[in-house]
């Protein structure tokens, strides 16, 4: 599914490319509540939606997705990723997620972030990786600064969840990798 199919590893973490057998991972972890409501998308998430998802989106190298994975155990806890990669701007889009509960809020988060913005500008040769993070999921924006990230904007009412407007921070990284 990926040109590249080496493993990023991290001091509790590593990445690893997603396969078709993270499928029933990916659609339960993102059919949790407290992970749908971090998501600007937040419509359920079906086995047939993620083959899709896979065969249209990462295989064509429109998205680079990677599962997180705890070293210790080798369990996958969530999934990292670059979507709507465009090559003629070298930029793309960031998100995240921690799938499993017990997992959250011990720094992974960050340690996840630094990793994929050191393999998007060194591997992917991005210049530009922006994420976007609702206004109330503070837990992930303090983690994508810390990290790396630049807070550039805040949209006021950007988004309608539930029929409530809410605000959506603005984050980039330009590639200090570059020459």
């Amino acid at each position: 599914m990926m040109e590249n199919n080496q493993i990023i590893e991290g001091d509790k973490i590593y990445l690893r490319p997603i396969t078709m057998s993270d499928t029933e991972d990916i659609v339960r972890w993102r059919n949790q509540e407290d992970v749908r409501s971090r998501f600007i998308y937040q419509e359920d998430f079906t086995r047939e939606s993620h083959i899709q998802w896979l065969e249209t989106k990462v295989n064509s190298g429109e998205v680079v997705q990677m599962i997180i994975c705890e070293k210790e155990s080798n369990r996958a806890i969530g999934s990292a990723y670059f979507r709507d990669i465009d090559r003629v701007h070298n930029k793309a889009e960031y998100g995240l997620f921690i799938g499993e509960s017990d997992c959250r809020i011990k720094g992974i988060g960050y340690e996840v972030t630094s990793l994929m913005l050191k393999y998007g500008f060194t591997v992917l040769k991005l210049h530009r990786i922006i994420g976007r993070v609702l206004s109330d999921n503070v837990i992930s924006l303090k983690s994508a600064i810390k990290a790396g990230m630049v807070q550039e904007g805040l949209f006021v009412d950007d988004v309608c969840i539930h029929g409530c407007y809410k605000d959506v921070y603005m984050l980039a990284a330009i590639n200090h990798y570059e020459e």
